[in-house]
C-alpha cells in the first residue's frame, strides 16, 4: 500500500492515524447514542453546535454561475450572522478546481451538494472503528472508501456519481472559512482560517478514479474537533433530515434540534423570518420578501410532513401599503421530535457524567 495525496493545497501531509487514535473515552462517547437496537441508531448522527450554526453552504451553484460570468471568478464571500445572541461573521474563500474534462480551473462555494457529503461523513465517522481522535495533534477525523460514502448517500435519498463525489471532496478541502467576531458592526478577532476539511489524503494500489474501495482519510474542520473533546454535540434524527427535500427544510431541522432542547407536547417554539434569513443566509437569493417567506412556509410544511413538526402558525408582521417587514412563527413539536429531544438530553447528561467519573478516577491515580 503507498499513500498518495489526493488533494494538495498548500497545507501539511495528513498525518495517518495510529490504531490507538480510534479509541478513547471520547470516540466512545461521540458514537454512543441512547437508542433501542441496530435500526435505530441507524437513523441517528451528531449535530455540532457551533459549527453547524455557520452559514457555510449557501451559495447554490446557480447563483455561483452567475457572478461567474459577470466576474469570471468567484470572490471572497462575507456572511454577516448570530451564535446564540453574538454577532459573527463567516469569510469564505472558494475553491479553485482544475476541470477533468478540459483542463481549465473553476471557482466553487461549497454549497448543498457539499453540505450532504459532509453530512454523510460524519455519519460514517458515528459508526465502530471509522472515526479517529488524535488529541496530542489536536485533530479528527474518518476513513472511509468512496463506495462507502456513495453508499451512505444512496441510502438517504441523495444518490451522487463517483465523479460528483470527488469533486465535492476537492471543494471542501481546498475551500477555507474564518469566523470572525463583529463590534459595533467591524470585523474583530477571529478563529485561524482552515478548510472546511483540514485534510484529505488517499491510500490506494491503483488510479483513485478507478478505485472506489480505496482508503481515503479525512481531517475535520477544528471547530468539529473541539467540539468532540469538549462534548458540544447533540444525537438528532439524521435520517429524517436527510430525507427534507430542501437544504433550508435541512437547515431548519438541524437548528431545532440544538435549541429546541426543553420540547414537549405543551411548549413551543418560535422562529422569525428574519432572523432565518439572517443566520442561515439561505433566502438572500430570492427578490422578493414574499417569494423568500412563501419558501419558508414550504420548507416548514415539509418538517410537518416529515414529523418534525406537529404543526406551525405564521403571524406576518406587515408596513406600509402592506409591506411584510417580518414573519413570527410559533412551531409545535411533534411526538417524535419531543421523544428524540428527550433522549439526546438524557444522553448528553450521561456523557457529562461519565466523563466526570473518569476524570475522578484518573485524578485519583495520579494521587
Amino acid at each position: 500500500m503507498t499513500m498518495k495525496t489526493a488533494i494538495d493545497h498548500g497545507d501539511k501531509p495528513v498525518i495517518i492515524p495510529t490504531n490507538a487514535d480510534f479509541k478513547g473515552k471520547q470516540l466512545d462517547l461521540f458514537r454512543s447514542f441512547l437508542c433501542n437496537g441496530a435500526k435505530e441508531r441507524d437513523m441517528l448522527s451528531n449535530t455540532f453546535d457551533l459549527w453547524d450554526s455557520v452559514p457555510r453552504y449557501s451559495v447554490s451553484r446557480q447563483a455561483m454561475d452567475k457572478e461567474r460570468k459577470v466576474r469570471g471568478f468567484l470572490d471572497l464571500k462575507e456572511i454577516n450572522f448570530h451564535y446564540r445572541g453574538t454577532p459573527l461573521k463567516a469569510i469564505i474563500q472558494p475553491a479553485r478546481v482544475r476541470e477533468k474534462k478540459n483542463g481549465e480551473t473553476k471557482d466553487y462555494y461549497p454549497s448543498a451538494n457539499e453540505e450532504l457529503v459532509e453530512d454523510a461523513l460524519r455519519k460514517i465517522a458515528a459508526e465502530q472503528q471509522n472515526a479517529f481522535f488524535d488529541k496530542p495533534n489536536y485533530r479528527s477525523g474518518v476513513v472511509f472508501t468512496l463506495y462507502m460514502l456513495r453508499e451512505e448517500l444512496k441510502n438517504r435519498g441523495h444518490a451522487r456519481s463517483y465523479q460528483q463525489i470527488v469533486l465535492s471532496l476537492n471543494i471542501l478541502a481546498r475551500s477555507t472559512i474564518e469566523v470572525r467576531t463583529v463590534v459595533d458592526g467591524k470585523s474583530g478577532e477571529g478563529f485561524a482560517v482552515n478548510a472546511y476539511i483540514s485534510g484529505l489524503s488517499a491510500v490506494s494500489r491503483s488510479t483513485l478514479a478507478d478505485d472506489p474501495q480505496a482508503k481515503w482519510i479525512v481531517q475535520f474542520h477544528p471547530l468539529v474537533t473541539q467540539a468532540i473533546d469538549s462534548l458540544a454535540y447533540r444525537q438528532y434524527s439524521y435520517a429524517q433530515m436527510m430525507s427534507h427535500s430542501t437544504q433550508i427544510a435541512r437547515w431548519l431541522h438541524k437548528q431545532l434540534s440544538l435549541k429546541f432542547t426543553f420540547a414537549s407536547i405543551a411548549t413551543t417554539f418560535e422562529m422569525r423570518y428574519s432572523t432565518i434569513k439572517r443566520d442561515s443566509a439561505l433566502l438572500d437569493g430570492y427578490r422578493r420578501t414574499t417569494a423568500a417567506v412563501e419558501a419558508l412556509d414550504d420548507a416548514f410544511a415539509e418538517l410537518k410532513t416529515g414529523r418534525v413538526l406537529m404543526g406551525f402558525k405564521k403571524n406576518l408582521i406587515t408596513g406600509l401599503r402592506g409591506k411584510i417587514d417580518d414573519a413570527v412563527y410559533t412551531l409545535t413539536p411533534s411526538l417524535d421530535f419531543v421523544a428524540q429531544a428527550k433522549a439526546a438530553n438524557k444522553r448528553a447528561s450521561m456523557n457529562i457524567e461519565k466523563t466526570n467519573t473518569q476524570n475522578a478516577s484518573e485524578l485519583t491515580k495520579h494521587r
